[in-house]
């Protein structure tokens, strides 16, 4: 049961996300627009919360995806959306902040 909170909550082992880039996955950023323009991960893709339903044919079921935000609550939210929808393999990456250096 423990174990499937912290899969729920996106909590579980450490990730390298580094090695997931590498490996193809996709940064959404789902911050607002006006957020994402004061400074945002170079690689990402911006996609606001509330708009993510309608963009979900943009991406591959079968491909990584990283979400980030400004402080990892956002992202826990699109992250349930994209499993809830089929998605295979997403990762909250938290704040877009911190992810940018576990990417380098």
């Amino acid at each position: 049961m423990l174990e499937q909170l912290k899969s729920l909550l996106g909590l579980g082992p450490k990730l390298d996300y580094k090695e997931l880039v590498k490996a193809g996955a996709i940064i959404v950023d789902v911050r607002t627009k006006g957020e994402y323009q004061c400074g945002c991960i170079r690689e990402s893709i911006n996609i606001p919360v509330q708009d993510l339903q309608r963009h979900l044919g943009r991406f591959k079921k079968d491909k990584a995806i990283i979400t980030c935000c400004a402080s990892g609550m956002r992202s826990g939210t699109a992250r349930r959306i994209l499993l809830s929808h089929g998605f295979k393999e997403v990762y909250n990456g938290g704040a877009w902040s911190n992810l940018q250096y576990k990417i380098r």
